[in-house]
């Protein structure tokens, strides 16, 4: 090893610390690769970490058998090579920012002739785009109470028709497809939507309003999905008496640490305001590094496409890569990227703001109360405690609409946004777990992998799952799980199943009111409930599919456009016939309209 450190280029690139089993330590940038690797050793008399280096880095050397690197271009290529690499092979050294991501924005086109609003993570082209957030939560809930309060255009394809539809029926929409309307009314409709959703204080008591009315007339379940709402739009917002009286916008990240982990928080400035903002919990421990936290917050955040709004950045502390992250968001955002770590002022009030409420949110308990996940990496010897972990399972009937899925559980519940469904060609176990695992394994670049996989079935599945992640290089625990066998036939009883467990450790049979299996059961029973829903879905689409395929005329391929544009074969059914004769040709609207509308013959 000591051979190639003192062999190493003078130029840009990535460095990979190995241990003596090739597990992958930590993942590293340079400028200089020589120079960068060589600030960690003293090479004479012998290869030795440098004493005045942190106790993470001397820990993590001494672990160290081997040395890979990789040469790139320039230094943004390295850092964007960089953080490829430490989401997909999680390195043991290196911080893992799983949640930190771009935030949806609403945008409206003011060049349309009847503008409608929508969400988008990206630009959209026109010149007269406005865009409204970031929104931590609630972007979606806010959305759907434009269009529920606001007779607006509601979707994209509504202008395509010629007639109004359900939506002007409801007194939700001035249906423009089919009615001449004033434009000046429509664009104070516009311009009241624009004052809603930059300053939801003027949103909120409208939907409020409502939800006592729905409490008031006893439709007490409109009225709870209007209290959650609330409670969605409400989250997204820190509550602050800052006011910047003017129309600045930044960007504010700033990192608090305690003995077991970080927490990282986000304030969006908007037009002299707090518009929302957002926080994620890391694991830290005395080994982690401020530096690389700050370094991953803000290279995940923002990606490698330009945001629709760019501020200025404000971040509480400065960090050793300081100059390479501007750099690196400079080339993101096309312009010249301001990273700036404010003295005094109301600047610094406002990183102040991000850092105190970093400091409480540390505060708060943790979500295993019970240290269920500290048990669990007790008994199976885990690399670490667990924060995020997937789950798998696969579905079928007879073959038919064979299905797969994968449910997420983080921070102490499940996470929804991290389920993922899958539709499969093999039709054996095996085959459809394999074909489920490797399809997760390629995403690990855009969604990085969790600490723990559970796999619904025994030692077979439990070693094709680590198999498949030792040949991506991607090192995570897998617990299987498979279900006794009463009479040779799998049996499933809810507090009563006695379900075995397999790990590296061996095979583990706990008792039933064991909080451990249970944990893991639960894991597994909304993985199965998440691919039995899919499965039925799925068949049912397949079942309508296929009648519709006994209509003369009517192909697959139409059928997809149709799916495409209506969304349901129950709005397929309930089509115009014009909206059918220009997505398939007057003959099959006509089979298809006469199909779903014209008395079916004894």
């Amino acid at each position: 090893m000591i051979e190639k450190i003192r062999s190493l280029p003078h130029c840009a690139g990535i460095y990979q610390y190995l241990d003596a089993k090739g597990r992958i330590l930590y993942v590293g940038k340079a400028k200089d690769l020589a120079k960068r690797v060589k600030s960690y050793f003293n090479l004479t008399p012998i290869l030795s970490p440098k004493v005045t280096l942190s106790l993470r880095i001397q820990k993590m050397l001494n672990e160290t058998a081997s040395l890979h690197y990789l040469i790139v271009e320039n230094e943004h290529d390295a850092l964007i090579l960089e953080n490829s690499l430490i989401k997909q092979l999680k390195p043991k050294y290196n911080i893992l920012l799983r949640d930190d991501k771009t935030y949806p924005y609403i945008y409206v086109n003011l060049e349309e002739e009847y503008p409608r609003f929508d969400i988008t993570r990206k630009i959209i082209k026109g010149k007269a785009i406005r865009y409204f957030g970031p929104f931590s939560a609630g972007a979606r809930d806010i959305l759907d109470s434009l269009y529920e309060l606001l007779p607006l255009v509601q979707k994209k394809s509504c202008l395509k028709g010629t007639k109004a539809c359900l939506y002007y029926q409801m007194n939700q929409c001035l249906g423009p497809c089919e009615f001449t309307i004033d434009k000046t009314a429509y664009k104070n409709l516009v311009d009241t939507a624009i004052q809603w959703v930059a300053n939801k204080e003027l949103l909120i008591p409208k939907l409020r309003a409502k939800m006592e009315f729905y409490a008031e007339e006893l439709r007490f379940e409109e009225a709870k999905a209007l209290r959650d709402r609330l409670e969605r739009i409400g989250r997204s917002t820190e509550h602050s008496q800052i006011d910047l009286a003017s129309n600045e916008a930044y960007d504010i990240f700033a990192i608090a640490t305690d003995d077991v982990r970080g927490c990282i928080v986000r304030l969006f400035i908007r037009e002299g305001k707090i518009a929302s903002s957002s926080h994620d919990f890391f694991t830290a421990t005395d080994l982690s590094s401020l530096d690389e936290a700050y370094e991953r917050a803000l290279v995940n955040y923002y990606g490698s496409e330009k945001p629709p709004i760019i501020a200025p950045i404000l971040i509480h502390d400065s960090f050793e890569s300081l100059d390479w992250i501007e750099q690196h968001l400079s080339q993101v955002f096309e312009k010249k990227a301001s990273i700036h770590i404010p003295k005094q002022g109301i600047k610094k009030e406002l990183t102040a703001l991000a850092y105190i409420n970093a400091r409480e949110l540390l505060r708060t308990p943790r979500s295993d109360k019970n240290g269920v996940l500290e048990q669990i990496a007790e008994l199976f010897c885990l690399e670490s405690i667990p924060q995020r972990i997937e789950a798998f399972d696969n579905s079928h009937f007879a073959g038919q609409a064979t299905v797969g899925a994968m449910v997420a559980y983080f921070n102490g519940s499940f996470d929804k946004k991290g389920y993922r469904t899958y539709h499969l060609e093999h039709k054996d176990e095996y085959g459809q777990m394999k074909e489920v695992l490797t399809r997760r394994i390629k995403g690990f670049q855009f969604n990085p992998p969790p600490d723990l996989w559970v796999i619904d079935g025994g030692e077979t599945l439990r070693s094709l799952a680590l198999e498949l992640l030792h040949s991506n290089g991607t090192r995570i625990d897998v617990i299987g799980i498979s279900k006794e066998k009463v009479d040779a036939k799998a049996h499933r009883a809810k507090g009563s199943a006695k379900d075995i467990l397999h790990g590296d450790e061996g095979v583990f049979r706990l008792e039933t009111d064991d909080k451990r299996l249970q944990f893991i059961q639960l894991l597994r029973d909304e993985v199965h409930r998440c691919a039995i829903t899919f499965h039925k879905k799925s068949k049912l689409k397949e079942d309508q599919s296929s009648t519709l395929l006994t209509i003369p005329g009517i192909t697959p391929g139409k059928i997809q456009k149709l799916l495409t544009y209506f969304g349901t074969f129950d709005a397929i059914a309930k089509a115009d016939y014009e909206t059918l004769q220009e997505l398939i040709g007057t003959s099959g609207a006509k089979n298809v309209h006469n199909y779903y509308n014209l008395p079916k013959s004894q």
